[in-house]
């Protein structure tokens, strides 16, 4: 991984758009040519060094992709700070629309696409994928009519379909992030309903 200079990365942030910040900085930044930089500034700096956010990104987007799953292109992994454990990665985005926009906006779409939503977090748990941030925010419907993962630092992978237990953690993630977004009328009991069926035909087959 190379160093990131203090200039190149000030030239970053004074030509890019600032997309997610907290009160550390900057978290996802669009630059000028349309790729992303995503930085993360790990709460433990002694463990990033050896083993940088970065590159568990960049290895979860990889396997991801083993498993057929969309997710943006990964083009560099970069050293910010590495005395302090900041590592960043480039990459080009997913094209495609947060569901969580859809919700807010175009309410009757994403009702369509709720049945194939639950069919998608069905076999992400079938092929071993526990996606603990899986959320409206982090899942993009795409122009293809499937759909992709982005933000997928927090990701297990296991050999065999995910337990009952699992699946169940994995919903009430869910539900957490939809009180804190304060996201009202989620049709929370049909998507549980789909997957339901997702799993039986899955099953029969």
């Amino acid at each position: 991984m190379r160093i990131v200079t203090a200039n190149e990365l000030q030239h970053w942030l004074n030509g890019g758009q600032v997309l997610e910040k907290d009160a550390r900085g900057p978290k996802v930044v669009r630059l000028e040519d349309g790729r992303f930089l995503k930085i993360f500034r790990s709460k433990r700096p002694l463990l990033a060094r050896w083993r940088p956010e970065a590159q568990r990104f960049a290895s979860n987007a990889q396997a991801l992709q083993t498993r057929g799953v969309a997710t943006p292109e990964l083009l560099e992994c970069l050293w910010i700070e590495p005395a302090k454990g900041v590592s960043a990665c480039l990459y080009r985005p997913l094209a495609g629309t947060p569901l969580e926009d859809l919700f807010k906006q175009q309410r009757a779409k994403f009702d369509t696409l709720l049945p194939d939503f639950a069919t998608y977090i069905h076999q992400l748990h079938r092929n071993g994928i526990y996606f603990r941030s899986l959320h409206l925010g982090n899942v993009l419907s795409l122009p293809e009519g499937d759909f992709g993962l982005i933000d997928f630092l927090d990701l297990r992978l296991k050999r065999c379909p995910l337990s009952r237990s699992l699946v169940k953690r994995n919903f009430a993630h869910l539900q957490s992030y939809l009180k804190r977004r304060r996201i009202e009328s989620f049709p929370l009991e049909k998507l549980l309903a789909s997957y339901e069926q997702a799993s039986n035909r899955s099953s029969s087959s």
